[in-house]
């Protein structure tokens, strides 16, 4: 178990400089990612030789190649940026693998406590957010309120509905009721978030590569569209040389959520 402390360490080490680089700069740099899966290779090889164990290092490169399967499956599904999707990359070889439930087990087990900690952290530092911008946040949340008001409506009479219609009166159905009653508020409040505190008006000299564009944006007759990957650095040279503000949309450093994950995950799961 020695050997697994060791690549617990590593992981924790590289996560807090993610967090660093995701907090002050929003995004988490190539070298550290690689850095990471190369570590957790060549850890794995060299005590394989030394204690005879060539299945300790095949292991885990199959545990590396399905975190790799997880971040591209998140990345190019919208959920992750390329740094989270990345970051997921050696945390997969680091997990005590001895048979295919274990894939499933540490696999599966650490995405689903991934994603736990992600909500609750970004529902706290989206409240962090809304306290700052609260003016804009409050005229946002209402407008939006407003445009869905008809499905505020057909939400609660479904949810009073599903509610009564069940004998039973057990938890889950009042669960579920409040899910699908509470489901266009949830809506209203995510976009209200991302309108009213992650638009921001950038200058151009501040543009970086991969900063996501909230609009499309005509300079010297072309269109830079906005996409998922974010703007390349051709798009950023162009954009600073016209001089040209754009509105860019901030994403939520996402990488404490990593941080927060793989300590729940060594606590009460491994």
């Amino acid at each position: 178990m020695d050997a697994y402390f060791f690549l617990y360490s590593v992981s924790f080490v590289a996560i807090l400089f993610a967090v660093f680089q995701d907090l002050r700069t929003r995004e988490i740099a190539n070298w550290l990612t690689f850095s990471l899966v190369a570590f957790v290779l060549a850890y794995r090889a060299f005590y394989s030789i030394y204690s005879n164990d060539f299945m300790f290092f095949i292991y885990g490169l199959m545990g590396v190649i399905l975190f790799i399967g997880f971040g591209y499956l998140f990345y190019y599904s919208k959920v992750f940026a390329g740094g989270d999707a990345k970051l997921l990359f050696g945390i997969g070889g680091i997990f005590p693998y001895s048979s295919l439930m274990d894939y499933i087990y540490y696999g599966f087990g650490f995405i689903f406590i991934l994603f736990t900690s992600g909500v609750l952290y970004t529902l706290i530092y989206s409240i962090f957010l809304v306290r700052s911008n609260s003016k804009s946040f409050k005229k946002s949340f209402y407008e939006q309120i407003y445009r869905k008001k008809y499905l505020f409506i057909i939400s609660f009479v479904l949810g009073v509905l599903l509610y009564l219609n069940n004998s039973s009166f057990d938890l889950f159905t009042l669960m579920f009721s409040l899910f699908i009653f509470l489901s266009p508020l949830l809506f209203a409040y995510v976009k209200s978030v991302e309108k009213s505190c992650m638009i921001q008006l950038v200058s151009p000299e501040k543009l970086t590569e991969g900063d996501w564009l909230y609009e499309d944006v005509k300079v010297n007759g072309k269109i830079i569209k906005k996409n998922f990957a974010g703007l390349t650095f051709k798009e950023v040279l162009a954009l600073r040389s016209a001089g040209k503000k754009v509105r860019v949309k901030m994403g939520i450093p996402f990488a404490p959520a990593f941080l927060i994950a793989l300590i729940t995950f060594r606590v009460f799961f491994s």
